[in-house]
């Protein structure tokens, strides 16, 4: 397993709480040589200020609404040979470096992706996936064990999730990093088809897991509702302008166009919204498109060197613990969970009650694995309805699950009645 030094890069504004959440869970990572690099604005730098290991965090101060330059600003203060991006709202498994990296040991990878758990923690909201020239993304069918490498043919690049990827910094470097022209949306399928572009291979990795819960923003609400669409009709015109060719620019916004009021209506068929909020979305759309026309492409060239020298965060090997509980003891395993944490270990709470409940995983913001169901309820939503099992068994076969992403396979980990 190789050791590169990687540095974690979180941009955040306006999530404070989301974003000590997703830093208790990095500060979980099994992975020894890695900084933690939090790009963020004042609120989301007094919450880390607050976490008790704040002083092995590099802080950057940033207060601009523009998710590439606060990339590059985190890229220039990364003094890893490899860097690592996780969003404020993700919390990555503590497994998540060890297999995200380790495809770095091959000197033609130039980028990592890993898949993505969606907000129940068990379904998937992103696997793999290719980019065409219009910059779609189309699923991919991958190994799900090992890494499989891509080295896309010209027009075609592998798309990497921006909570959940990874890239050599030389390379971001002579990419010239992200695009500030991209504010909000597009800026890692932008980067992905400047990768292809200039040949270097792409790694996914299924192993390399985060859980993102697609916290609230500006442009959505926690369901997803979308609030604002002026940057992503800016970002579709900056889009075109790099990748697409002039003349077929009016027949791939008006399909863009169509794809927005099309998801528009379905949030409006199921009540979440009125009619008079797709009008002003769609006006916002398009006048965000006469925005992205205007924008000046590209930024600044990047420094090749890190502002500053490489700040490991100390992590250190723990002990992985599956605490097996029932309805009626939950509050006190939770407070046992707590303690458990405090002494440095990796917790996972199953709390299961006598029903077919479907099961539900969490990261708790004490920086515990919580997961509730029914002993006969489905955890992966392909399983049947209902199926008969023991406690014991169920929560051995839970154990089993997410052995290699939480640690359970290494010979110290323990399995607690």
């Amino acid at each position: 397993m190789t050791d590169l030094p990687v540095s974690v890069v979180v941009v955040s504004r306006a999530r404070p709480g989301s974003l000590a959440r997703t830093l208790k869970g990095i500060s979980q990572l099994q992975y020894w040589n890695f900084e933690v690099i939090v790009v963020a604005d004042p609120d989301g730098i007094e919450a880390a200020q607050t976490l008790d290991f704040s002083e092995n965090l590099k802080l950057v101060p940033f207060d601009v609404p523009n998710i590439s330059a606060a990339r590059n600003m985190g890229l220039t203060r990364a003094a890893g040979e490899v860097v690592a991006f996780i969003d404020d709202d993700a919390v990555p498994e503590p497994m998540w470096l060890r297999y995200l990296i380790a495809p770095f040991e091959r000197a033609d990878i130039a980028a990592t992706g890993g898949f993505v758990r969606g907000r129940n923690g068990i379904s998937f909201q992103w696997k793999a996936a290719s980019l065409d020239a219009n910059g779609i993304a189309h699923p991919m069918k991958v190994n799900s064990e090992h890494a499989t490498v891509f080295t896309p043919p010209k027009g075609y690049a592998v798309k990497t999730e921006g909570t959940n990827m990874a890239f050599r910094r030389d390379v971001l470097i002579d990419l010239n990093g992200f695009d500030p022209a991209f504010h909000y949306f597009l800026d890692e399928t932008d980067l992905n088809m400047r990768l292809a572009r200039a040949g270097h291979a792409t790694a996914l990795v299924p192993l390399a897991e985060v859980h993102h819960g697609y916290a609230e923003n500006t442009t959505r609400s926690a369901d997803r509702v979308p609030k604002d669409l002026v940057d992503i009709g800016a970002s579709w015109a900056v889009f075109q302008r790099k990748h697409i060719a002039v003349g077929n620019h009016k027949t791939h916004w008006q399909e863009r166009r169509s794809e927005q009021s099309r998801r528009l209506l379905g949030f409006m068929q199921s009540g979440q919204l009125e009619p008079r909020d797709v009008r002003r979305l769609m006006k916002g759309l398009d006048a965000g498109y006469a925005q992205g026309g205007l924008r000046q492409l590209g930024g600044a060239p990047l420094p090749r060197y890190s502002s500053g020298p490489f700040w490991r965060f100390p992590s250190h090997h723990r002990e992985t613990v599956m605490i097996v509980s029932r309805p009626a003891q939950a509050a006190i395993d939770r407070q046992t969970a707590t303690e458990q944490v405090s002494e440095g270990k990796i917790v996972t709470l199953l709390v299961m009650s006598p029903t077919a409940l479907f099961h539900k995983l969490s990261f708790d913001p004490a920086g515990f694995w919580v997961q509730k169901g029914g002993v006969f309820g489905k955890v992966e939503r392909s399983e049947p309805m209902f199926t008969i099992y023991s406690r014991g068994y169920r929560a051995r076969r839970e154990t089993v699950r997410v052995a290699r992403q939480r640690g359970f396979e290494r010979k110290n980990s323990k399995l607690l009645p």
